[in-house]
């Protein structure tokens, strides 16, 4: 149980990461980007080229694939996301899934539709073992660093938008852009910032998650719904919700699959279906006035 819990965490912490992104620029940018796991699968690719055919190591891959996929979310928001921050959500929706189905087919043209197999460090792949029978607890070296980049990531992000000057242009430009326009804040400079680094967080994300998620073209489409359900769940309007609502979603996917297989995700959408029941605008979603 205990060693089922802390991989659930580990998956949850992943999730979370990989979900930040998208919660940012819905939550903060009102903006719907389900295109958001092409960049998670970019980042991916760039640490197993870099890895494999480069000889980078993996701590450099990492930095590595946030800020190339920050960039490549920097040139879609100038080029292409820009002209629809105004659409309806229907809009977003259809335009962003369509760049996921076309990145999804040109990574197939181009590596192919095998997994790409990750060969972490050997001081990632070994394992501490503590207690014996029922209380033992296992805890991969690998998952131990996951989740302690996850946490840094997370209280990172949560000082920079509630303690700088950047996340207070960043809510003025959110709440009203002509008047935080004409106090002078750069709206346009602080929106694509925001996209950049909320497409570096997926690109990371992907990076770190190549090893325990697995890596093959199909991936933006196999996790876009775990993103939106911790989204959902966990509301948009801060980075706890997403947080917890990533653990839960973690450490029921990782319980379910192991205590009952024959449901697989099932639980999942029993447990989602069950607090949206109990608050529909999420868990941490402050109430308007």
């Amino acid at each position: 149980m205990l060693t089922l819990l802390f991989d659930g965490i580990a998956y949850g912490m992943l999730l979370f990461v990989l979900a930040l992104g998208l919660a940012v620029t819905m939550g903060l940018m009102n903006f719907i980007n389900l295109a958001h796991g092409a960049f998670a699968m970019a980042g991916g690719y760039v640490l197993a080229v870099l890895m494999h055919h480069h000889g980078w190591p993996f701590l450099a891959c990492l930095p590595a694939a946030f800020v190339l996929t920050a960039l490549a979310g920097a040139l879609a928001e100038r080029l292409l996301y820009r002209h629809l921050y105004g659409r309806p959500h229907l809009d977003q929706v259809l335009f962003s899934i369509g760049l996921t189905f076309m990145a999804v087919a040109a990574v197939d043209y181009a590596v192919g539709s095998s997994p790409v197999t990750i060969q972490t460090p050997e001081w990632l792949r070994g394992r501490f073992e503590f207690g014996d029978g029922a209380w033992q607890l296992g805890m991969g070296h690998y998952r131990l660093f996951v989740i302690a980049v996850c946490l840094v990531l997370a209280l990172a992000l949560q000082a920079v938008l509630s303690r700088t000057r950047f996340g207070s242009r960043l809510r003025a430009a959110v709440d009203d852009p002509r008047v935080a326009a004409g106090l002078g804040i750069p709206v346009d400079r602080v929106f694509l910032l925001t996209f950049a680094v909320g497409s570096g967080l997926a690109g990371l994300g992907g990076a770190l998650g190549a090893d325990l998620l697995g890596l093959e073209p199909s991936f933006p489409l196999k996790y876009m719904v775990y993103f939106l359900i911790v989204c959902a769940v966990g509301g948009t309007s801060s980075i706890t919700g997403p947080l917890l609502a990533a653990l839960l979603l973690g450490c029921a996917d990782v319980l379910g699959k192991y205590y009952v297989p024959k449901l697989g995700a099932f639980i999942v959408y029993v447990l989602m279906i069950a607090i949206l029941l109990w608050r529909p605008q999420g868990l941490f979603t402050r109430e308007k006035r």
